[in-house]
């Protein structure tokens, strides 16, 4: 969408998400859902803003199936229906947080790949949001080996850090330094752009320093859990502004739970941020500390997104409650596929 001049763009976007964020499922209607079967759950979503996506893929898929390709197809043309519509002074914003699902997308191929799935079935979980489009992502799909995945995707903006990475990932069977450094790439690039002068960089860049510091978070729960090996300093992302990457690794080798909250605490003086920390200093499952961290950046999107109306923040964080939506749909579809009791479910949910 071009700018036309002055305010009325923004304006136009900003209502635009109000109206969106208003139709997504409310926090009642998945408790309802928690005491429901699967084809009462499907029933559900069909009346919802997924009909269109439920009613058309009803003949080819059932159960579990049906839901996970109706919101995986819902999500990705919810992201381009956003981006047609978005002002061109937000658009290079807009398209850089979008890149995320490129790395996603590409991992969950090779992955596939190694798993021996056909390409049909993972393509049913891919959203082509990112520069990576449907096109690209299907001919990704029918090539024969990861490594012929890789080179051809070596002239793009993630294709050195894949090729760099693909060889031990194969030889260990598991992706997840690949993944982190993919990451790192990418968080750096959004600073860099969120640095060079543009309309909105400031502001932008607190949001990526916000979300660095919180995916460290969430990492160095994840390691406490894992006992992993001493050293956390390659897991973690540069360029967040509560903790340095040197402060992560003390903390990460304080062996009680309470030193650890104590210690991220003395390191901010945000009382939401700080209430936060009081939650997680009690022992819980690492899912359900990754469900209280996303759920404390959800509200600090929404309040940045209040306080800058006319910024790209009304738009990623209508993404992010869509995104984390659809999160909770899948996550209420596979419970109940395998018997999980509710409030195990329940745990998964960002609500």
């Amino acid at each position: 969408m071009a700018d036309v001049g002055g305010p009325a763009p923004y304006i136009y976007v900003s209502t635009r998400m109000r109206v969106r964020k208003a139709k997504l499922i409310p926090r009642e209607e998945y408790l309802r859902m928690l005491n429901m079967s699967l084809p009462e759950i499907t029933r559900i979503i069909g009346e919802t803003e997924y009909k269109k996506e439920i009613d058309e893929l009803a003949s080819s898929f059932t159960g579990i199936n049906l839901i996970e390709v109706a919101i995986s197809w819902n999500l990705a043309k919810e992201y381009q229906e956003i981006l047609k519509i978005t002002p061109a002074g937000l658009m290079r914003f807009v398209q850089i947080y979008l890149r995320h699902w490129d790395i996603q997308n590409v991992l969950t191929i090779l992955r596939g790949k190694v798993q021996g799935m056909k390409p049909e079935k993972i393509k049913e979980v891919l959203i082509p949001a990112g520069e990576l489009d449907k096109n690209i992502l299907d001919r990704l799909l029918v090539e024969d080996s990861p490594e012929r995945i890789v080179e051809s995707l070596k002239d793009r903006s993630i294709g050195a850090v894949l090729a760099a990475g693909i060889n031990e990932s194969l030889e260990t069977g598991s992706f997840a330094n690949l993944e982190n450094e993919l990451y790192k790439q990418l968080y750096a690039r959004m600073i860099a752009e969120a640095k060079e002068g543009i309309k909105g960089g400031y502001e932008f860049l607190g949001y990526i320093q916000m979300a660095i510091d919180l995916k460290n978070l969430i990492t160095l729960f994840r390691f406490r859990a894992q006992k992993a090996g001493e050293d956390i300093r390659d897991q973690l992302i540069p360029g967040g502004k509560a903790f340095t990457v040197d402060e992560l690794q003390r903390m990460s080798a304080l062996e009680s739970l309470d030193e650890f909250i104590d210690a991220a605490r003395k390191k901010t003086r945000d009382p939401e941020l700080n209430a936060l920390f009081e939650e997680l200093g009690q022992k819980r499952p690492v899912h359900e500390v990754e469900v209280l961290v996303t759920k404390y950046q959800l509200k600090q999107m929404e309040r940045l997104s209040k306080l800058h109306v006319f910024s790209v923040f009304p738009i990623i964080t209508y993404l992010e409650l869509k995104k984390y939506e659809v999160a909770n749909l899948r996550a209420l579809a596979r419970g109940k596929e395998y018997g999980l009791p509710n409030e195990r479910i329940q745990g998964y949910l960002v609500m």
